[in-house]
Parts: structure tokens; C-alpha cells; sequence
């Protein structure tokens, strides 16, 4: 796992400034090792989760915001990770350019998630690994920091009240959660490297958007994956412990495997198709097509329209399309005295 490599990390990240020969470190990978030993809670998300938590995310971009009262992130300090594989697959099923190359290379990403007492403000930094390097693992120079009671029309508050200069990534679309919760900044050493760095605008604000590249397609996953840990039966957890094994490990000298939790999606029906000679309907039917999943709120339930074919049904039509959550009513109400109280 991600998260082993992550703790038994121990180089510092130094850099070397080649014309003046002066050595900087940079926060990286070590600097979270014993952060990640420590934590709480650590999520490892299958699959199929994984690909569930993308398409929630990108199906209908990242409208959310609707939900955002929902969210709350479940310990102060919290790990989660995924196969970059599947998760690379639903982006590109959903209008991201993947490079050829980067799939081929996948290997496993990560966050490390600290949060205020009640779950509703703190910040992100994320970590991933390729198949070619597998002992290396690398941290995002960003980091993202949310608050989901920011008002509308205002910037979200940053945790440790560290104002530093921003980015604000949108889908562009209305009711956005990243827009309105959401902000992308350097980490505090690394905005103090680039701001000494000696290189023009343009060059800045292309490393920038590399940097942003490493963290922000992260972010809205992660937030679906919160969303679904607060429904009632939104995912199925199954402890990993690792007691025995670690036994063996430190009679070979080797370091403890961490344990984490293993969650996988919800129980869905199947997409199942039927016959159906006649269309019936006294039109023409229209060729098939594919139509994107989108997200709905009404009260406490949660309606996930999924991604389905339509179209001619000489291919069949699809029984259900729907799938329907329900939010835990302690859940829904203590948000809203939260609310009231604020």
C-alpha cells in the first residue's frame, strides 16, 4: 500500500540551486511519515469505489454544493488512498486527456486529510507513486484547504489562518463546490522556493498549472468519498489488520504494515437489459447514446442518476436508472443546528 511506503519514508526532499550551489529542503514525502503511522484512520478504497467516486465527481462536474452540508471529514487527521488505474480510466471517460504513458505507469495515489474538530474546514495534501518507482513516493508542492460553511459570493477561510496567494479551480458550471468551498496554494516552503526563483512570469504560471495538475482532479473524488461515508449504507467497511503478519516482520528486522480499512461501493443492480420488439411510443426512437450520471438532493435522500445507455431498442433499455440514498436523519439534523448556531 501507498500509505507503508509513504511511512517508512526518511530521505528529506533537497533541491540544489545550480548556478549559486544553494541547497534548499523542501517539504516532502518524509516530513508525513510519522503523521500517516499516527493516524486515526486510514481508508483504502477499492475498485470499484473508486470508479463510483469519480463518476459522482465528474458525471455532472462537480455540483455538490447542494450536499455540502452533509460533508464532514471523519477524524481530525484521516488517510485515504486508491489504484490510479481505474480512477485514470473514469477521467478519461469523462473528457480528461490522459496520457497514454501515465496509465501505462500507474500505480497508487493518495491524501492526507487534517481537519478541524467538527470535520468542516482543513487541508489536503496528496501523494502518489508510479509502478516504475514504487519505493518512490511523491508529494503534491500544493495543497488544497476547504471550508464547507463558506457563504456564497466569499472566499473559503484557510484552518490555520496562513493567507498566502490562491488558486480557484470551477468546472464552470453553477452551484460548484470547488469554486465556493475550495482553494489551491503552494506549501509554505515551496511558495517560498518559487518566489525566490528567478524565472519569468510565464515560466511561473506554467509550473503552476503543473502543480495544480498534481493535486486539483484529487479533490472533488475526495469529496464524494466523504459524502458517501455520511448515507446510511453509502459503503462497506472491512478492517485490515496486519497483527499477525507484523510479527513475522519484526523477527526480519522489517517495519509494521499499517492498518488501514478496505471500503468498497455500495450494492447496486445491475445494469440489466430486456427484449423489447415494439417501441410502442408512435415516434421514432432515437439512435443509442450514452447519457451522463448526475446528482439530485430532495431532503434526506440522495438520487444518483447513473450513467445508462439510451436510445433504440433494438439494444435492449435499462430497467432501472436510479439509485436512491437515504442520509442519516442525526446526520442531516445536527448539520442543521450547526447552521442555526452559526
Amino acid at each position: 500500500m501507498l500509505v507503508d511506503r509513504l511511512a517508512q519514508c526518511r530521505a528529506p526532499f533537497i533541491v540544489k540551486n545550480t548556478a549559486s550551489g544553494i541547497l534548499s529542503h523542501l517539504n516532502g514525502a518524509a516530513e508525513f511519515a510519522n503523521r500517516v503511522a499516527q493516524c486515526p484512520i486510514r481508508y483504502v478504497l477499492s475498485d470499484e469505489l473508486t470508479r463510483l467516486c469519480t463518476a459522482l465527481a465528474y458525471s455532472k462536474g462537480s455540483r455538490t454544493v447542494a450536499c455540502a452540508d452533509l460533508l464532514h471529514v471523519p477524524a481530525e487527521t484521516v488517510w485515504v488512498e486508491w489504484c490510479e488505474a481505474p480512477w485514470r480510466a473514469e477521467l478519461e471517460r469523462y473528457g480528461f486527456d490522459i496520457d497514454a504513458a501515465d496509465t501505462a505507469r500507474s500505480g497508487r495515489r493518495g491524501a492526507f486529510i487534517q481537519s478541524s474538530t467538527d470535520g468542516r474546514r482543513g487541508v489536503v495534501r496528496t501523494f502518489w507513486s508510479d509502478k516504475e518507482t514504487a519505493a518512490d513516493v511523491l508529494a503534491s508542492s500544493m495543497e488544497a484547504y476547504f471550508d464547507f460553511d463558506t457563504p456564497a459570493g466569499e472566499d473559503p477561510h484557510p484552518m490555520d489562518d496562513e493567507y498566502r496567494s490562491t488558486v480557484c479551480v470551477t468546472d464552470g458550471e453553477n452551484g460548484d463546490l470547488l469554486r465556493q468551498c475550495v482553494r489551491f496554494r503552494y506549501e509554505r516552503s515551496w511558495d517560498a522556493y518559487y518566489q525566490q526563483a528567478p524565472c519569468s512570469a510565464a515560466s511561473k504560471q506554467a509550473i503552476t498549472r503543473h502543480a495544480l495538475s498534481t493535486i486539483a482532479a484529487d479533490i472533488p473524488v475526495l469529496l464524494a468519498f466523504l459524502l458517501l461515508l455520511g448515507i446510511r449504507s453509502g459503503v462497506s467497511h472491512r478492517p485490515q489488520s496486519f497483527a499477525r503478519l507484523n510479527r513475522s516482520r519484526a523477527r526480519a528486522g522489517k517495519m509494521a504494515l499499517l492498518d488501514h480499512v478496505e471500503v468498497h461501493s455500495p450494492i447496486l443492480a445491475p445494469h440489466r437489459f430486456i427484449d423489447d420488439d415494439g417501441d410502442k411510443m408512435g415516434w421514432r426512437p432515437r439512435r443509442l447514446h450514452h447519457v451522463r450520471g448526475h446528482l439530485v438532493r430532495r431532503g434526506n435522500k440522495i438520487f444518483w442518476r447513473i450513467p445508462h445507455l439510451r436510445g433504440s431498442s433494438l439494444a435492449g433499455s435499462i430497467r432501472s436508472r436510479t439509485v436512491t440514498w437515504t442520509v442519516n436523519e442525526t446526520t442531516s439534523s445536527r448539520r442543521q443546528v450547526q447552521h442555526a448556531t452559526h
